[in-house]
């Protein structure tokens, strides 16, 4: 999709994905470590490597409703349709 004018959304959605994983941060760093801090540094590892993965899931739409204002990606019909491309037939 191609945008002829700026958008709110971008520096927007930036500010919020900053804020939105510094408390994701914060939360992990003060409850996690008082429930898994007596187990063995090789057990605590899948459970960080998870957590740190983990916050990726919604990013996906997320980004995609800061370039198009959606939710969720645009048909194939759209996409093809855009400006520059030939009809078919």
């Amino acid at each position: 999709m191609h945008r002829d004018q700026p958008t709110w959304r971008i520096p927007a959605g930036v500010i919020a994905l900053i804020i939105a994983l510094t408390l994701y941060g914060i939360a992990i760093a003060s409850l996690v470590p008082p429930l898994i801090s007596d187990w063995h540094a090789l057990a605590q590892a899948p459970i960080y490597l998870l957590l740190g993965i983990i916050w990726l899931l919604p990013l996906r739409r997320f980004l995609i409703w800061m370039e198009t204002g959606r939710w969720s990606a645009p048909a194939k019909a759209e996409i093809s349709s855009g400006p520059g491309t030939k009809p078919e037939g």
